[in-house]
């Protein structure tokens, strides 16, 4: 009965209070930069963009691919990091708007004293309330501020998403060109070997010179020392792949896949206009945008007076740990609270919030025009890639033809060792040359998958998977 009647007297004057001052509450609009967009892309793109679906490391044509950016997507730390930042957002959401709800306190003690001889006793079990009436959207705006916060987050985690994906893809097309230019390094040295054993028997025959010799000897040389630096650099990046997925550094990898063997998928572009719904991290910077205005209609209402309701009731007794005959209290209470002297801590912590409002209005300008820079380096740096590697295939074709016929004429004494010489350091150059080539084509692909937001969209449904903060 005390608990209905104080709540509906406490219900009625807020009611009234409301009522009187609907409208009251503070607004600030989004601000945004003004930014004019290209129309197209420099590079000469299509203007058509083909959809790309979440999964968009399956365009490569690589199983082991598939299933290393799949676990990566389940174990990496860095995503797991990403993912408690969305719970500690979800739950500082649930914190701000606890602060719409009335708190209840339950208070209860039992004791006796004894004065001169005389020994009293007494039970007390009291229940109170208080209410702070949001009359300006103070505390509204702060449920705001963090829902806007929470959005980022996940935004981010959105984006994290997409950096793994992109790391794991050119961390791993990385490794399989070191194993190839080894490889390669392997074979160029079997290669310096046959030269050396072709000279070795001229010069035992009286047809080359001992500075022949020794001039593919340290071609030999120079090919076994070419390997070692590889195969610490392949090593290294192994273990920077285990790093991303989560793994000891000293995991092994399967070596059965081939460079040569992945695909360069084709990737439209579209309108530099469709780029802002398409990227996470865009998206997070938008949602900041709306946190700051929403910070700054909490620090406007925060000048303005607060009104707090507050009711208990109690009951207590004579009795030690008894509540046998016992008297009643019940209390209600409005107070208005007016700060008339703050040296200006709270206008100044208006000004604070306009300036980084501010601030994050110049960083989303930044992102935006860094976003645009990423696109049009991708496209680039694809077809610069794409005509080079055509053009260093030929080139290779070229020095195989080369090395050939200058073993052949050398054979026949009719070139010197140099010529063979000069076309074995065209051809391994040659070689090495495009396995980085391919390389780089591979990596151009992932660079515009990433700079093009994936398969995401800010229509999409997030990607994360929410884990229970309890």
């Amino acid at each position: 009965m005390f608990i209905q009647a104080i709540t509906r007297t406490r219900l009625l004057p807020a009611t009234l209070l409301l009522a009187l001052t609907a409208g009251c509450a503070f607004t600030e609009p989004v601000v945004r930069p003004e930014l004019e967009l290209p129309a197209q892309w420099a590079e000469g793109a299509s203007t058509v963009a083909a959809p790309i679906h979440d999964t968009w490391w399956q365009d490569f044509g690589s199983a082991r691919l598939d299933a290393l950016i799949d676990e990566a997507l389940r174990s990496a730390p860095d995503l797991r990091i990403q993912g408690e930042r969305v719970v500690q957002a979800e739950l500082a959401l649930r914190q701000a708007g606890a602060s719409l709800f009335p708190a209840l306190n339950l208070s209860g003690g039992s004791g006796s004293r004894n004065v001169d001889g005389n020994e009293s006793s007494s039970t007390d079990l009291d229940l109170g309330a208080s209410y702070e009436l949001d009359l300006w959207g103070r505390i509204a705006a702060g449920v705001d501020a963090s829902r806007a916060s929470l959005a980022a987050t996940r935004f981010d985690h959105d984006a994290a998403r997409l950096s793994i994906s992109a790391s794991v893809a050119t961390t791993w097309f990385q490794a399989l060109a070191l194993q190839q230019r080894v490889d390669i390094a392997r074979q160029n040295l079997t290669t310096a070997e046959h030269v050396l054993r072709v000279v070795q028997a001229r010069y035992d025959n009286g047809a080359a010179s001992a500075l022949e010799l020794s001039q593919q000897r340290s071609t030999v040389l120079n090919q076994r020392k070419a390997i070692e630096p590889l195969e610490v650099q392949l090593r290294q990046t192994r273990s920077a792949l285990a790093i991303l997925l989560g793994r000891n550094p000293q995991a092994s990898f399967a070596t059965d896949e081939q460079l040569a063997a992945l695909q360069v998928p084709a990737i439209e572009a579209g309108l530099p206009s469709a780029l802002l719904l398409r990227r996470p991290d865009l998206a997070a910077s938008e949602a900041r945008l709306a946190a700051a205005a929403a910070n700054i209609a909490a620090a406007r209402a925060a000048l303005l007076p607060g009104i707090s309701l507050s009711a208990g009731a109690g009951v207590g007794s004579a009795a030690l740990l008894s509540l046998a005959d016992t008297t009643r209290t019940l209390s209600i209470s409005a107070s208005v609270l007016q700060k008339i002297f703050d040296g200006g801590r709270l206008r100044a912590e208006v000004d604070i919030q306009r300036s980084r409002q501010r601030e994050l209005v110049e960083t989303h300008r930044r992102t935006i025009l860094v976003a645009l820079k990423e696109v049009e380096d991708a496209l680039a740096n694809a077809t610069r890639d794409a005509n080079q590697e055509g053009v260093q295939r030929e080139i290779l074709t070229e020095a195989q033809r080369s090395l050939r016929l200058a073993e052949l004429r050398y054979r026949e004494g009719a070139d010197s060792l140099l010529g063979v010489l000069d076309a074995q350091r065209a051809l391994f150059s040659a070689q090495d040359q495009l396995a980085q080539l391919r390389l780089a084509r591979l990596n151009d692909a992932v660079n515009l998958y990433k700079a093009l937001g994936g398969g995401w969209s800010a229509a999409a449904p997030s990607t994360l998977a929410r884990p229970s903060p309890g």
